[in-house]
């Protein structure tokens, strides 16, 4: 079994776990999507960052201009910015994928306020940590911030990489998407919005980026057993902070109950 291979192999459990999780049956209204999505817009937030960690320390992004690293790499993690950072949304406009989650939320009428703010601060000067009294009242989201940018810290590319690469957004599943649709013909709030952004996320994370990350890991980790350790480890240790998110999600849904719109 190859190194990849072996790596995905210990993670089957964790996915499996959010694949199936409880938190996606009990999405069954509209006001449950919007407390979703409120605390689920700090993860799509922090991916980006991850991603531009990667293309920081992969690529030059300094002037002068001089080749660095890896030309595979480099052409991998540009393509992958061009997507995530670029993309054109359902009207063909150019946007970011966090910028059409943002549209999403303000279609559905879901509180952006907090992200808002949290944006806000980063742009006057503040860091993560400082910004984060934006959103205080979701203690899971600020951790789930917080492990993602002590990755980012340790400056290690196979790290970053391998958690940019198996805590993927793609890991919210077919299921969900066909439950938001159920809604979207059963209400009168339009979804359209939150159905594009889920269907074009995880058509390009599969279909293109999903390959072109594990070929970056290849690439990283090589033929070092203590980094593909390393990766290996870290790799679990999103996917258990990805858990511990959405059982926060799901506790605060079930203690809603039954005050559903």
């Amino acid at each position: 079994m190859q190194a990849i291979e072996l790596l995905e192999s210990t993670l089957v459990p964790y996915r499996n776990q959010l694949l199936t999780h409880p938190l996606y049956v009990h999405i069954r209204s509209v006001a449950d999507i919007r407390q979703f999505m409120e605390s689920h817009v700090f993860a799509v937030w922090d991916f980006m960052s991850l991603l531009k960690a990667l293309q920081r320390d992969l690529t030059c992004v300094a002037v002068p201009w001089v080749p660095q690293g890896s030309p595979v790499a480099r052409r991998l993690i540009n393509e992958i910015v061009f997507g995530e950072e670029s993309d054109v949304n359902e009207e063909g406009a150019p946007m970011s994928h966090f910028e059409m989650y943002l549209e999403a939320m303000a279609q559905l009428g879901a509180d952006t306020a907090p992200i808002r703010e949290f944006i806000d601060r980063l742009h006057q000067g503040q860091s993560v940590t400082e910004a984060e009294a934006a959103f205080a009242h979701l203690p899971q989201a600020q951790a789930f911030v917080d492990f993602t940018f002590d990755v980012i810290a340790t400056g290690q590319l196979h790290r970053i990489a391998a958690v940019f690469t198996f805590g993927r957004e793609d890991l919210i599943p077919d299921m969900f998407i066909q439950i938001v649709k159920n809604l979207q013909a059963e209400s009168d709030v339009d979804l359209r919005k939150l159905i594009y952004y889920l269907e074009r996320h995880i058509e390009v994370d599969s279909g293109e980026h999903g390959p072109m990350a594990l070929q970056m890991i290849q690439e990283l980790c090589g033929d070092d057993p203590k980094k593909w350790q390393e990766a290996t480890e870290i790799s679990q240790a999103a996917l258990r902070q990805r858990i511990a998110l959405w059982d926060s999600i799901y506790q605060h849904l079930t203690q809603a109950e039954p005050a559903r719109v």
